[in-house]
């Protein structure tokens, strides 16, 4: 259930606009108490909203229990786990960068960043825990543990974020196969049928290694994603009348992507306006690896 993360990737509204655009969206040069202000008002208020909004919408339909929990590890290939620790990622960093964008340190932005990235997916944790239809997940902990720590370490044992999180879908067949599990709608499908995700791990060699000729803004990109699976808890499946049969395989996935931190942009409102492909990968020409071969396509989404 890691789609309602995605709730909180965007909290700035807030509207300065009488010290000209481009002042806007640069970060505070010391702490400025009206931005940090809004801030953790308009953090708060998503944050409270959506965990109500949820429990009267979400979870009213399914039957209340104790608390308890619930192990999902095997479930979807861990693709959900990629899912949480995608989102507990960027809910991080994005929640860094409205601190930032206040004023504040980048250590404490860091620390705080990753705390709420950490904080928000643990009370969907406690929502699960009294569900009857799910539970506390330690495993879901886990995956978002990596996600914000991904972010954490490298705000501080790096001058930047060197690798970062991405993700690209495209439509897969098996969802007209289980619409009522993997989607019947273009939205559900997207965050339901795991077979057309891809989780990236993307990084710019000329970043990594200054001394080479390589322009920094080329970034390669190493993904992970599902093949044929349409069951969570086996691999396995056979449709009802027994006409097709299919084998659920991992897929390994490697590509080219474009890091636009490096394109020297140096407007704010562009970099801002650019910024959703630090989230989403670059389509490009990939090779597929899976348990039966190798597969290259020209262009990967």
């Amino acid at each position: 259930m890691f789609y309602r993360a995605f709730w909180t990737l965007f909290v700035s509204s807030w509207c300065f606009y009488a010290q000209g655009q481009a002042r806007f969206f640069q970060p505070a040069d010391s702490l400025n108490k009206a931005r940090l202000i809004g801030t953790s008002i308009g953090i708060g208020s998503v944050w409270t909203t959506s965990m109500i909004g949820l429990s009267q919408v979400w979870y009213a339909d399914f039957p209340k229990s104790k608390f308890h929990t619930f192990n999902d590890s095997k479930e979807w290939m861990q693709m959900d786990k990629m899912g949480h620790v995608f989102a507990a990622y960027h809910l991080s960093k994005q929640t860094s960068s409205l601190y930032r964008w206040s004023g504040m340190s980048k250590k404490n932005a860091a620390w705080i960043g990753a705390g709420v990235g950490w904080g928000y997916q643990l009370s969907f944790e406690f929502l699960d825990g009294t569900n009857a239809a799910w539970g506390f997940s330690w495993s879901d902990i886990a995956a978002n543990t990596v996600g914000s720590g991904l972010f954490l370490a490298q705000e501080h044992w790096a001058t930047e974020q060197l690798i970062q999180l991405k993700f690209s879908y495209s439509p897969s067949p098996y969802a007209s196969i289980r619409p009522e599990v993997l989607g019947s709608s273009f939205s559900e499908r997207l965050l339901k049928d795991y077979n057309g995700q891809t989780y990236w791990l993307s990084a710019s060699p000329g970043v990594l290694f200054p001394k080479s000729r390589i322009p920094k803004w080329i970034a390669v990109a190493v993904g992970y994603s599902v093949d044929a699976k349409l069951v969570g808890t086996t691999d396995f499946f056979q449709t009802a009348n027994g006409l097709q049969t299919f084998d659920a395989t991992r897929e390994i996935v490697f590509s080219l992507d474009i890091d636009v931190n490096q394109l020297g942009i140096r407007k704010p409102w562009i970099k801002k306006l650019l910024s959703p492909f630090n989230t989403i990968k670059v389509p490009f020409p990939a090779l597929i690896v899976r348990g039966n071969g190798i597969e290259g396509k020209w262009l990967y989404f």
